[in-house]
């Protein structure tokens, strides 16, 4: 007779997840204050990138809209939470060329309150792109978000009165840490998970599959693309935020379109459609962007001189995700998603298998 299976009571199952929360957040809040500012940034960045991703997955992967905007949508998110957390004292001191216009140059505001109206922002934002570009589809959608993103970039170095101009803003109050990095990183995992169980996830993947088809059974094209589309830019605004307050300077030229390419490489390695490959692409391309900075950095190898090549850490990943699209053209994750069941299901295999070899 075949076992039955154990069924855990839905009651344990949250207080499990909770415990596991509580525990995480408590090694998280004791690293920012032991752990060495290398390391702390690092983890920060992972986060930070891995909720960006999560957004571009959404538009790219399940939605199936090849969205280049992204860098954009940062750069708003970017600049409006820099500019709700100087302190008016810091931007009189930053914009000496052009004074910063009213009533942007007398206020300030917390972190949460300036990291939820970049979200709004960013929102909007995407609307207003989304809106007309999604009527277009393949190549043809790509070519016009990149242009959008890019005509962002320059109304960004040119509203002086705003932005400050290619001088950036310096001085932005170092709030991201990595409580407020890793809990945007659950918190945009928990929202896909939840929102790909729900009918409009479904709505999302079959527009993906055969938009005509979707259509056909009533789904509205124009309503998810959208939608999509704006939850999408609220992801990347809350990222840049959270991105801008780490580094604490920002000009237009960080959003050019090498920050998009490294957000793509990153969903397309991990797999386009895959919240689990893209947590941990994200996090493994971070970790590796920093590791392999080594290679532009001289260096001296049996007494000969190598000089530093600036940018070669793009070319390996260039080369890496070409042989990914090669040999594994979903990515190294595809659609699947870690699953206990799953691994439960490969244990169980190979414990039989044992058992069957020791017979």
């Amino acid at each position: 007779m075949m076992a039955q299976r154990k069924v855990v009571h839905p009651a344990l199952k949250i207080v499990a997840v909770c415990g596991a929360l509580v525990l995480f957040f408590l090694v998280l809040s004791w690293g920012q204050e032991h752990w060495d500012a290398y390391t702390v940034r690092i983890l920060n960045l992972c986060g930070i990138y891995i909720g960006i991703t999560l957004g571009l997955n959404l538009c790219n992967g399940f939605t199936g809209q090849f969205s280049l905007g992204i860098a954009g949508f940062m750069a708003v998110g970017a600049y409006t939470t820099a500019l709700l957390t100087m302190s008016p004292a810091i931007k009189q001191a930053v914009f000496f060329i052009q004074p910063l216009i009213y009533p942007l140059n007398s206020i300030q505001w917390g972190f949460l309150p300036a990291l939820l109206m970049a979200a709004v922002v960013s929102g909007i934002v995407g609307f207003l792109v989304g809106a007309p570009a999604i009527r277009f589809r393949g190549d043809y959608l790509a070519i016009t978000t990149l242009g959008f993103a890019e005509i962002i970039r320059v109304v960004f170095t040119n509203i002086v009165p705003i932005t400050n101009g290619a001088l950036g803003l310096k001085g932005i109050p170092p709030h991201t840490n990595l409580l407020w990095s890793w809990g945007f990183a659950l918190v945009c995992v928990a929202v896909m998970v939840r929102l790909m169980r729900t009918t409009y996830g479904r709505a999302l993947k079959a527009i993906r599959d055969d938009e005509v088809a979707a259509e056909s059974m009533g789904v509205n094209l124009f309503f998810h693309k959208n939608l999509a589309f704006v939850m999408s830019a609220m992801m990347a605004g809350v990222g840049g935020g959270l991105l801008g307050n780490l580094i604490t300077t920002i000009d237009p030229n960080m959003f050019r379109f090498p920050l998009t390419f490294t957000v793509l490489m990153m969903a397309v390695l991990g797999g386009l459609g895959s919240i689990t490959g893209t947590v941990i692409s994200a996090a493994a391309v971070t970790v590796a962007m920093e590791a392999f900075r080594v290679l532009e950095e001289p260096r001296v190898i049996l007494g000969l001189s190598i000089p530093g090549v600036p940018g070669m850490r793009m070319v390996v990943f260039s080369v890496a995700l070409m042989i990914v699209i090669l040999f594994y053209p979903k990515g190294f994750m595809g659609d699947r998603e870690f699953s206990l069941e799953r691994i439960r299901r490969f244990a169980a295999g190979l414990s039989r298998a044992n058992t069957s070899k020791q017979g």
